[in-house]
């Protein structure tokens, strides 16, 4: 059995009878102990001199803070290129975040001023002016008016898409949202543009050319996830294109989100080869600057190697200029299997210079040697006496002699051929 429990001499009375004893420890007693709460020290109800003097100090920054406001918003900072963004207090938005990788960002560009002045002398003299987006809806509602004026007869089939003014005046809200976006969601109005059907119009009223970089860098997300190619071809080529080139003739350094809108824009890499590589190439006045950081977009992600291909193929048939090699190189490093279709083109492209009068940049010679490295055993017999030929025309002082001593050393594709058909006669 257990122990009996004995009450303490304050729980029981002392001239108390047995029963009330008992019913007094059965019951619970109420305590009349209370608490203080307004209780406070008699220091407490001064502020100390210390504390008082960052309570003003910090009352008169928020009173210089407002003013400022009151005056006009700040200029917006333009992002520095560095070797890598480690910018903690950045304000993108989370969904960004996750693509903010150490390695991200190209290197610090150093152009040479010998290169750039042989480079000038590839430019085209006829620069035809980039379209915007802007002149081509125009354009569209001149030829419809025209049209209308002069074939009255079939005007209901040749219906202009009117806009209604209330969507008119909620995707011009959304214009001024775009103007100062900087992190955070979206409009849904505007994600559900790649969804209609005048989308170009509609894309029109938000004036793309007023966006800030990370609205340009949210709007390519959406495009390219959302638009067909063809698509996808003419936002990169009418919205995002000029948009980069104007924002590097400006600061000479590309915006963070720029950047990355172009990253963005290799999820679909027929688009961005067809709306923003080639165009930039045939456009003849590409700078060296714009070639090596839309190049160092294609180096550090993958692009299937038909897109390159076909890419290759262009390039090389295409009139020279200092752009065409740095792509070509950086295509090259890629060591893709290309198809001797395209191995061909490229030789063929590189003996048309034999009778160039003018300095070669330096940059030429290195693709060369780039794709004699990386495709010296797909060339025949043929090709390699004619591009040593070449060499004896177009000579680089240290350049040219690894050219040659990577040439005399292939194994050419008709030799392995050759060799091969002998094997199987022998073993017959």
């Amino acid at each position: 059995m257990g122990k009996v429990k004995k009450l303490k001499p304050s729980q029981v009375g002392k001239n108390l009878a047995l029963a009330d004893q008992i019913e007094s420890g059965n019951s619970v007693k109420i305590k009349n102990r209370t608490k203080d709460r307004n209780r406070h020290d008699e220091d407490d109800e001064f502020v100390k001199a210390d504390l008082s003097k960052k309570i003003l100090k910090t009352a008169r920054r928020q009173q210089a803070e407002l003013e400022d406001n009151e005056i006009g918003p700040s200029p917006a900072k333009h992002v520095t290129l560095v070797s890598s963004f480690k910018d903690k207090g950045s304000d993108s938005s989370d969904s960004e975040k996750d693509d903010l990788e150490p390695d991200t960002y190209y290197d610090n560009i150093e152009i040479n001023e010998a290169d750039e002045e042989a480079l000038k002398l590839f430019k085209s003299s006829k620069t035809e002016r980039v379209r915007t987006l802007a002149d081509i809806i125009k354009e569209k509602i001149t030829d419809k008016h025209t049209e209308l004026q002069t074939q009255f007869s079939d005007a209901e089939t040749l219906k202009l898409q009117n806009i209604d003014p209330r969507i008119k005046t909620m995707y011009e809200g959304v214009r001024d949202v775009l103007q100062k976006y900087r992190s955070g969601k979206l409009p849904k109005a505007f994600k559900m543009v790649p969804h209609l059907q005048n989308w170009e119009q509609i894309l029109y009223l938000t004036e793309p050319t007023t966006w800030s970089a990370a609205a340009m860098y949210q709007a390519t997300r959406i495009f390219a996830s959302n638009l067909k190619e063809k698509m996808a071809q003419r936002f990169y080529n009418l919205v995002l294109l000029p948009r980069v080139r104007d924002d590097l003739a400006e600061y000479k350094r590309l915006n963070f989100h720029l950047y990355q809108a172009l990253r963005k824009a290799l999820f679909k890499p027929g688009a961005f080869m067809k709306g923003i590589l080639l165009p930039l190439c045939e456009a003849g006045d590409c700078t060296l600057r714009e070639a090596i950081i839309v190049g160092s977009v294609l180096a550090r992600n993958s692009v299937p190697v038909l897109h390159s291909s076909a890419a290759l193929l262009k390039i090389a048939e295409m009139d020279y200029n200092g752009a065409n090699s740095i792509f070509l190189r950086i295509l090259f490093d890629k060591k893709y299997a290309l198809p001797y279709r395209v191995v061909d083109a490229v030789v063929f492209h590189f003996l048309r210079f034999q009778s160039e009068a003018r300095v070669l940049p330096v940059l030429w010679h290195q693709a060369l040697l780039t794709f004699v490295q990386r495709y010296k055993a797909d060339i025949s017999t043929e090709q390699r006496d004619a591009l040593l030929e070449l060499l004896r025309k177009q000579y680089h002082p240290t350049i040219t002699q690894e050219i040659r001593r990577e040439l005399q050393q292939a194994q050419c594709r008709d030799i392995e051929v050759n060799e091969e058909a002998t094997n199987m006669m022998s073993v017959e």
